[in-house]
């Protein structure tokens, strides 16, 4: 499928796109969001250069924009979806759900950003916090809260990790609490969870503990 935006601004800059493009982990769910945001054409066989190619000038802008350049919009989509492509990375393999709402024991819903899933089980949640002021206590005892009742009810029998991830940082007593919170859960192996948090800075995300 030959990329229809390519006159907009010419095969060299959008040549240039796709050959640095294809070093980064891009996911095919991430493309396929890329995708449908910016009306493209999206050929979802083949290696990953065919994939780009046949995307069109404005849906390679953005992955540039995202990927490359590490830019910030207003929103957060953009670290949205590097969020999504990191998480993704972790869980090779794994069926990869956005914006997921997970029934817990209490009944309630708990939707999380992303989802992971192996053989059709969560194995892993993740949410995070894209603007605004830096991840305090309420955030991740609520986070917290939400993953383990996600646990104990039916749809999280093999459940492992819930990961919080932030581009705005961390409060220190927020993080001090889910350590608190995690070393107190019971230790049967049944029961097992692992928390994690994930700051990104300096262009990637890193694990905080």
């Amino acid at each position: 499928m030959v990329n229809t935006g390519f006159p907009k601004f010419g095969m060299t800059q959008a040549g240039a796109f796709v050959a640095t493009l294809k070093k980064y982990y891009l996911p095919d769910f991430i493309l396929a969001l890329v995708a449908k945001e910016c009306k493209s054409p999206l050929n979802e066989r083949g290696r990953i250069n065919d994939k780009l190619q046949s995307m069109n000038d404005t849906a390679l802008e953005l992955l540039h924009a995202v990927f490359v350049d590490c830019a910030v919009d207003s929103s957060g989509k953009y670290n949205q979806y590097r969020f999504f492509a990191y998480i993704s990375s972790m869980y090779h393999k794994c069926e990869v759900a956005i914006n997921d709402s997970i029934p817990g024991a209490s009944g309630k819903n708990h939707k999380f950003h992303v989802a992971i899933k192996n053989n059709g089980m969560y194995v892993a949640v993740a949410f995070s916090k894209f603007t605004g002021n830096p991840v305090n206590k309420k955030d991740l005892v609520k986070f917290y809260e939400m993953v383990d009742d996600v646990k104990k009810g039916e749809h999280g029998t093999m459940l492992l990790d819930g990961i919080y991830g932030s581009s705005v940082g961390f409060r220190g007593d927020g993080l001090v609490e889910l350590e608190n919170l995690s070393k107190s859960r019971n230790t049967d192996p049944e029961n097992i969870l692992n928390f994690k948090t994930a700051n990104f800075e300096n262009n990637i995300y890193s694990v905080t503990n």
